[in-house]
């Protein structure tokens, strides 16, 4: 089901890619979401949600559903896709989306379609509408996005854009937890107590298969499946240095819950309440022994 073929469901915008990998009816298949992904561009679900996937593809009860914003035109490209015009891109990262959705054992794939100035610019508060729309007609108990505090702009935009269309929703229609997943930015400066622990242990095998299916990423000059490997061994191991490991990999993220339950709090300020904390802490630390001196 793609494109012009997509059948029309409340909620889902106009032009948008559906694709439900076990064929069920596009209303029956978003329905059944639990967890629900907010991703900038095609891969960004598979590299940086590998809990909720593998959660929801082993529990029968549970059903994953991935929105990706952008069509994946600006991709870096070298290799054998060095040459392909950004049409072509848009074609093959699109394909290279639904490769993964099926491997994943998604719910459902949503594929916006947009192009990354669009959900930057002038179409963010479209972009706004359109996910609010999906979050209505999915209602997940849990979503997942990018963090607040991330460098890349387009990731930035879509994770505010994901906090502000849950917030347009009446509160029984909320999920129940947002998180914002590390991404061109790690998220080991948070404070411990502050951090969500996503446990990708046992893993490896899944995340693979997954970043397998997009090979004009991995074969085009940006390696990040060993990227993101090497971060979720290095979140493991380097979280506690006085005792051993109790997972073999992790992902970090950002509690983005209370900005969903608490319309006055200004997402500006939580972010930078956080890293004011890691001030503090920093500030401490170094003069705890620059006094003794």
């Amino acid at each position: 089901m793609a494109g012009a073929g997509t059948p029309e469901v409340a909620g889902l915008p106009a032009g948008a890619d559906l694709f439900v990998p076990d064929g069920r009816a596009a209303a029956d298949a978003l329905a059944r979401t639990t967890d629900l992904g907010v991703g900038a561009h095609p891969d960004d679900l598979e590299f940086m949600m590998l809990t909720p996937i593998a959660h929801c593809r082993d529990d029968i009860d549970r059903s994953f559903t991935g929105i990706t914003v952008t069509d994946g035109a600006g991709s870096a490209r070298s290799g054998p896709y060095a040459d392909h015009t950004d049409e072509q891109m848009v074609a093959t990262r699109r394909d290279e989306q639904r490769a993964a959705a099926r491997v994943g054992a998604y719910g459902a794939m949503v594929q916006l379609g947009h192009p990354s100035g669009w959900a930057r610019g002038d179409g963010f508060a479209a972009l706004v509408d359109e996910l609010a729309g999906l979050v209505r007609v999915t209602r997940p108990q849990n979503v997942y996005t990018h963090n607040l505090a991330d460098k890349h702009s387009t990731h930035l935009a879509v994770g505010v854009a994901t906090v502000l269309a849950i917030r347009a929703l009446p509160a029984d229609e909320r999920p129940h937890r947002l998180v914002g997943i590390e991404g061109w930015r790690g998220l080991d400066w948070l404070a411990d107590r502050e951090k969500v622990l996503l446990d990708t242990s046992g893993l490896d095998d899944l995340a693979a298969d997954l970043a397998a299916c997009f090979p004009s990423q991995i074969e085009g000059g940006k390696r990040y499946d060993l990227a993101e490997l090497g971060r979720r061994r290095a979140n493991a191991t380097l979280r506690e240095p006085r005792a051993v490991d109790d997972a073999e990999t992790m992902t970090v993220a950002m509690d983005l819950t209370p900005l969903i339950r608490n319309d006055e709090l200004d997402p500006v300020a939580y972010v930078l309440s956080a890293v004011e904390r890691l001030r503090r802490e920093v500030d401490a630390g170094l003069r705890a022994f620059l006094d003794r001196a």
